[in-house]
């Protein structure tokens, strides 16, 4: 039977029958000497994470948090990450990951939009000074404060605290405010809470690219089955023995499934990383030895310039996996030329619980395309217009995903819901095709068409011309109000460093690339393009901007 004459319901994978504190204690049993987390030099095997993730259940029990409870984690890379997502889990509650540089404003909004009662945070002042503004207009009751300096190597430990005081934050006089010392303090286990496979483990907030942040409602089984595609999708994944980088943050869905999830999953190590600093990166890998790292394109890009400006040790890498935008074939190609590691693309979104297809790190990897459909999912193309009839194979169409790993909906907000589901598949707005041997491609987000004269002109084909110049390091196209064409495109670049080229002759260069059509009405170089909290580029900025000029 051919895979066109079987219904889709019948490809995609059940939802599994355990839940991720399951996942953590079994990898606790099968892998408990080996070790699970490295921050900045200090280790803890999986046993020692599971005794901590146990006491930190039992505090939050004492201290409030039932079934249901939405528990924030403001927090950076840290071991205190792993610790209370999965104590917070242990315990029935759901998961709420904040950025911890989101402003007051932003911090707010996702709080109360969550319901959050109880927020995780550490003694970084940078940090906390937002969290005392913000809080008081929550409907917070609890803030767990926990010790940057309790979780370094005992060298480094001191060192911080003599030296760093200034930026290690005082807990205010309030008894809503503990330390995370005292959530631990009891060694009694944590009351047994049933968590079912469908319970919602996660709300996971949105970038809010288009419109106001949304909270996707990740439970346990799409959770788990997303770990579980990933790791079946890596045939060379060897469980107990693999090293994961993590300089991705855990609060955003990528590094979620692909890294943290994945990881315990495994029983591989997990070294956190607690913000991108190119230097440390590059020593970590070097001195730390992952086997396994994950990243956007942007992270490749500055990987690549290191490694060029000078030779780097970084033949303990398997393979490398890039997401959350599409990824240049020239950065891949550099970065398998300077380091010898396979690069492979893959595709998500926040809704599918972080990853819905990948190129095969071990088969053929097509240019431009995010890869193949992870185990147990279906990707549909259809119509962009009504009635979204799916399309022939090989035309353009909206992607839309079927599988276990896609989210019960928004949090609260079921028109928001309805509007992305269609036959009880999740539509992805973005325009791709799928070719011949299953290969999807992304040509664009079907919000960011621009319509020149009637056209359709796609920012990705313009984008792609750009990046084919040798000087070219990074580039963006935005649609903007045209008086005679209706739109038109504009072009924003960045260059590699010492090169130097004018709009002219990027201008000479596309008109060998691209349609006249397709031509932008200007194109500007600019000393960096903007990015969103995670490292991917971002446009919203540039459309701000651009608008906000003088006819």
């Amino acid at each position: 039977m051919r895979m066109d004459q079987i219904s889709p319901d019948q490809r995609v994978a059940p939802p599994p029958a355990e839940t991720l504190p399951d996942m953590l204690a079994q990898s606790g049993a099968r892998f408990g000497d080996r070790p699970a987390v490295e921050f900045l030099g200090r280790r803890w095997t999986y046993s020692a994470l599971g005794a901590l993730v146990a006491r930190a259940a039992r505090g939050l029990q004492a201290a409030g948090v039932t079934p249901g409870m939405r528990v924030a984690l403001c927090l950076p890379n840290t071991p205190y990450y792993v610790i209370y997502y999965f104590a917070a889990l242990q315990a029935g509650a759901i998961v709420v990951g904040c950025n911890p540089l989101y402003v007051e404003r932003e911090l707010v909004h996702q709080l109360n939009d969550a319901g959050a009662e109880v927020l995780v945070t550490v003694d970084l002042e940078m940090i906390a000074a937002k969290l005392r503004a913000a809080v008081p207009q929550t409907q917070v009751r609890l803030v767990v404060v926990c010790p940057m300096a309790a979780v370094l190597p005992a060298h480094k430990g001191l060192l911080y605290r003599a030296f760093r005081r200034r930026e290690t934050a005082r807990m205010p006089r309030d008894p809503a405010w503990v330390r995370h010392a005292d959530i631990i303090a009891d060694a009694t286990p944590p009351a047994p809470v049933p968590v079912a496979p469908g319970d919602i483990a996660a709300l996971q907030y949105t970038g809010g690219t288009t419109g106001v942040p949304k909270g996707a409602m990740l439970t346990h089984g799409g959770l788990l089955a997303n770990a579980r595609q990933v790791h079946a999708h890596f045939p060379s994944f060897e469980e107990g023995r693999e090293r994961m980088l993590a300089v991705l943050p855990l609060f955003h869905v990528f590094a979620l499934t692909a890294l943290l999830n994945a990881a315990v999953l495994t029983g591989a190590e997990l070294i956190l990383q607690p913000r991108f600093v190119l230097d440390d990166l590059m020593r970590a890998m070097e001195r730390q030895r992952p086997t396994i790292f994950a990243g956007v394109p942007t992270l490749y890009a500055a990987i690549n310039d290191a490694c060029a400006r000078q030779p780097r040790d970084l033949s303990s890498l398997k393979v490398c996996v890039s997401g959350g935008a599409p990824l240049p074939a020239e950065v891949r190609d550099r970065f398998k030329t300077l380091t010898g590691c396979r690069l492979v693309e893959g595709y998500g979104l926040t809704e599918c619980s972080g990853v819905a297809t990948c190129n095969p790190p071990d088969g053929v990897i097509k240019n431009g395309s995010i890869g193949v459909p992870m185990q147990g999912t279906v990707i549909e193309l259809r119509d962009i217009a009504p009635p979204h009839a799916i399309v022939p194979q090989g035309e353009r169409g909206e992607i839309c995903i079927r599988g276990p790993q896609v989210m019960a909906g928004y949090w609260h907000n079921p028109a928001a819901t309805e509007a992305v589901m269609i036959d009880g598949a999740l539509r992805t707005g973005d325009i791709g095709r799928v070719d011949e041997d299953g290969y999807v491609y992304v040509l664009d987000r079907l919000k960011e068409l621009i319509l020149c004269s009637g056209y359709n002109v796609y920012p990705s084909v313009i984008e792609a011309a750009l990046y084919s110049h040798p000087a070219v390091a990074e580039a963006l196209v935005i649609g903007v109000p045209d008086p005679y064409r209706g739109q038109a495109p504009v072009a924003f670049v960045a260059l590699h460093p010492g090169q130097e080229v004018t709009p002219a002759a990027l201008r000479a260069h596309l008109e060998t690339q691209i349609s006249k059509i397709e031509m932008p009405k200007a194109i500007e170089i600019r000393a960096s393009l903007p990015r969103t909290m995670v490292g991917k580029l971002s446009k919203k900025e540039l459309a701000a901007d651009y608008a906000a000029r003088p006819a």
